[in-house]
């Protein structure tokens, strides 16, 4: 089982990245909406975060910081870049595990399980600590030069431990990540919709779960 990890096993960094939009939105004089400061923000961080592969690959920690910067500049924010960023680098670093997390993982222990995430490697090392997870195999964007829906991550993962695109679930939250990402190399994918969001009619993921528990059942013996 391939496995991603932020909004699969643990929590996403959602509420930090309002709060760091509502302190940028005090700061500016600028008439705007903690909404639009988020789009604003996405839009950069995309930009770069789409191109970054190869040798212009840039780790998320760098990417996220000069987002940061463009959007303060943009909103003529009094804010610290660097200040905010560690708001998000603190809870990368130590995430609250999902509920169903140690009873999902408890119950597949014999399925053996790889960690593919966009997160830089120290981060999710930290987290996988943090939260008392026996996590050994890990595959990173840093250690590929590459961000998931990009093919490198999977095919590396694929290539480490010698598995077909067949003897393969990958379960994760993003659906242009994980499902689009999995599904060009013919992996299947369970979608796990925790927040009950509408699919969109050009996804199509194998299975679709509101809960890990939900799994359990294929990797049962």
């Amino acid at each position: 089982m391939f496995l991603d990890f932020y909004g699969t096993l643990v929590h996403e960094d959602d509420v930090f990245i309002e709060e760091i939009c509502s302190k940028i939105l005090r700061t500016t004089s600028t008439g705007t909406t903690t909404k639009e400061i988020g789009k604003y923000w996405w839009d950069s961080f995309s930009k770069t975060f789409n191109s970054s592969f190869g040798d212009n690959f840039r780790t998320q920690r760098e990417i996220e910081l000069h987002s940061l910067e463009d959007t303060i500049a943009f909103y003529n924010s009094s804010e610290n870049p660097k200040e905010l960023s560690e708001i998000l680098f603190d809870h990368w670093q130590a995430p609250q595990l999902f509920e169903d997390t140690n009873v999902f993982l408890k119950n597949i222990s014999s399925t053996p399980k790889i960690i593919l995430s966009n997160i830089d490697r120290n981060d999710i090392q930290s987290a996988i600590h943090h939260n008392g997870l026996s996590l050994k195999n890990i595959i990173t964007s840093e250690d590929v030069k590459s961000y998931k829906p990009r093919p490198e991550m999977f095919q590396q993962a694929l290539e480490a431990y010698n598995l077909s695109p067949l003897e393969v679930l990958h379960v994760g939250d993003s659906l242009s990540s994980d499902v689009a990402g999995a599904q060009n190399l013919g992996i299947k994918v369970a979608w796990i919709n925790r927040k009950n969001k509408v699919l969109p009619e050009n996804y199509c993921p194998d299975y679709i779960i509101n809960s890990l528990q939900e799994l359990i059942s294929l990797f049962k013996p």
